[in-house]
């Protein structure tokens, strides 16, 4: 039973699953960086020089899944001591250089930075390198190759650089917390922090006598997740875990899809504000566009917020695959609603940490929003949304011109665009994850198929509009 893409997510997920055992038990404290005694590495060193170094990456991963530094808002981190492996980076040439006599990379170098040796072979002087690549283009034998780390390849926002010490380095003023450097780099040196001990702690809290309620809000791209078992299966396994009830984050979406169509038709222009990263993007990248982005809270905020309002006193956690949640919640605009925000990984951890076998328990009822809501999940869900919603309120008037933007680079070529007059669209729906939600950092799988489940999860939906979805609120 396979439950994670990769096995640096299964050594993640373990860690979180022993730091949650430990904390239902009532043997860790927050203060402290005890490794329990599970996890602890095997006497022999499986791939580190020594058994001292598994060790001292290890006591990070604990800390960080315990939540780190408290004084750290940054929910991406670097494991300095983990991030060693990685060829240090840029240009290089390789033994494909035959010596030819063309020398075009050194023709092409406005930096002086080529030479060659006795055998006519190049060499690149790192020190004159400015790493523009010129010199590889115009190889006839592709013998000068980039060294680019994996983090460095997956951050499209340029906010990962080489340290000091030739570490994986983040500069927090790009940084998007997207995740995307987390899911890809091999040896687990980046990562997200958890907060699973403050849901622990407001679920035994909730389990006391006179204890608050505590309500998970389960993304819509949860229907793609968790593939071993049924979804409610999963929602049962909540419950299991003290929840006193699940609702689904795409009743938010209905209520965002709502109020953003009616804003696009005042405004005339708009991006949405359901991404989070998106919106953190077009903040520190593209910020004269602030004033375009939707005033809507995010689903998540939405819903929390109306849970909140009707429901208090009461505890919100957000379940989702976005590490980039973890840094919407600690906004002024979302904190008061959302207590805390934890991806699938987590949840799976939590099962397990209590061993919960989802697989045997019978199924939950799961149905509070309408197939518009629900296909927030992937790219191109929310522009059909605001299309309805602007058909059932009554505002075909408006002609709806979507931008639907797939990752992060598709998104700057809109904004760039738009910024310079030159965008054709009215609406940019702007997703950070290549696929929407369904490609998020803190997924259990990736992968095309997650799309068809979203859209059967979509067409179950027992509301047809997104007017009957939050009918039920008013």
């Amino acid at each position: 039973m396979r439950k994670f893409d990769t096995k640096v997510q299964h050594l993640k997920y373990k860690v979180l699953r022993e730091v949650a055992r430990e904390a239902w038990a009532g043997r860790l404290e927050k203060t402290a960086i005890d490794i329990p005694k599970t996890i602890v590495p095997s006497k022999t060193p499986t791939m580190r020089c020594c058994v001292y170094k598994e060790r001292a990456i290890l006591a990070e991963r604990v800390k960080l899944a315990m939540g780190g530094d408290p004084a750290d808002p940054n929910v991406i981190q670097v494991i300095d001591i983990a991030c060693d492996e990685c060829p240090v980076g840029g240009y290089a040439v390789t033994e494909a250089c035959r010596g030819c006599l063309a020398h075009r990379c050194e023709d092409v170098c406005r930096f002086g930075a080529i030479t060659f040796d006795e055998n006519h072979v190049a060499h690149i002087d790192k020190s004159k390198c400015r790493e523009c690549g010129a010199c590889a283009k115009v190889c006839p034998f592709t013998a000068i190759r980039n060294y680019k780390r994996p983090c460095e390849i997956a951050c499209k926002v340029k906010a990962i650089s080489r340290g000091e010490d030739n570490q994986a380095s983040i500069d927090y003023s790009k940084c998007i917390s997207c995740g995307s450097c987390v899911y890809q780099c091999p040896f687990g040196a980046i990562t997200d922090k958890s907060f699973i001990l403050d849901v622990i702690e407001m679920l035994k809290q909730g389990k006391a006598e006179g204890g608050v309620k505590v309500y998970a809000i389960v993304a819509p791209s949860i229907s793609s997740q968790f593939t071993y078992a049924k979804l409610g299966q999963v929602i049962t396994g909540l419950k299991e875990l003290g929840f006193h009830t699940v609702v689904e984050v795409a009743l938010g979406a209905d209520m965002v899809a709502a109020a953003e169509s009616r804003e696009l038709a005042e405004k005339g222009f708009l991006t949405s504000s359901c991404c989070p990263a998106f919106v953190d993007y077009i903040a520190k990248t593209f910020p004269e566009l602030l004033p375009f982005v939707s005033h809507s809270l995010s689903p998540m905020g939405a819903i929390a917020k109306y849970i909140k309002e009707h429901e208090s006193p009461c505890k919100v956690v957000f379940i989702g695959p976005c590490t980039a949640k973890k840094a919407e919640v600690q906004k002024d605009t979302v904190k008061d609603y959302v207590d805390a925000a934890m991806t699938f990984e987590e949840l799976q951890a939590l099962f397990d940490s209590r061993e919960i076998d989802i697989t045997t328990l019978p199924e939950g009822v799961l149905d509070n929003a309408s197939y518009f809501g629900r296909i927030f999940a992937r790219c191109g869900g929310l522009a059909d949304a605001v299309a309805e919603g602007l058909k059932e309120q009554g505002l075909t008037d408006f002609e709806l011109k979507p931008c639907s933007c797939d990752g992060i680079e598709a998104c700057k070529i809109a904004l760039m665009q738009k910024s310079k007059g030159k965008l054709d669209a009215n609406f940019i729906e702007g997703m950070a994850c290549i696929g929407g939600c369904i490609g998020g950092a803190g997924c259990l799988t990736h992968g095309e198929k997650n799309k068809a489940e979203v859209d059967k999860y979509g067409m179950e939906a027992h509301e047809k509009t997104i007017t009957a979805a939050i009918s039920v609120l008013q």
